[in-house]
């Protein structure tokens, strides 16, 4: 890689980081509006179950896998696969949880595609030759 295909590589990833921070800012924020974070009796703020949390990501993901198996349309985005309606749900529960936590899911997203392409078992001619099926 030459010196500025490095330097336009760097500043995609900084790129890349910099918009999952705003969408995770934004999911956030709009969980916040919506009172997600919040005592909704009381209206104090609520100190979230991490636990409780991954599994909402997870009841997502299992929604996805529901409408993909039975090749359904999404309740409320009727014009789109339930799948793809799941994934996004998940994806913003996982950016809600992100902000909420203080955790940098984002740069952590950018360092892991940095991190994977260095990995032989994800390399095409590895995996072909029965490296890792999944």
């Amino acid at each position: 890689m030459s010196y500025i295909e490095a330097i336009q590589h760097q500043i995609r990833r900084c790129i890349l980081e910099s918009e999952l921070k705003n969408i995770a800012n934004h999911c956030h924020g709009v969980a916040r509006e919506c009172g997600w974070w919040n005592d909704p009796a009381t209206g104090e703020p609520l100190q979230k179950n991490v636990g409780e949390l991954l599994c909402l990501v997870h009841s997502e993901i299992s929604e996805a896998m529901e409408g993909h198996r039975k090749g359904l349309m999404d309740d409320h985005l009727t014009h789109r696969p339930m799948i793809e309606v799941e994934l996004a749900d998940a994806l913003i529960r996982i950016l809600d949880m992100s902000g909420g936590l203080g955790l940098d899911v984002p740069g952590a997203v950018v360092e892991k595609l940095r991190y994977n392409t260095t990995r032989n078992d994800h390399k095409p001619e590895v995996r072909a030759n029965g490296g890792k099926a999944y």
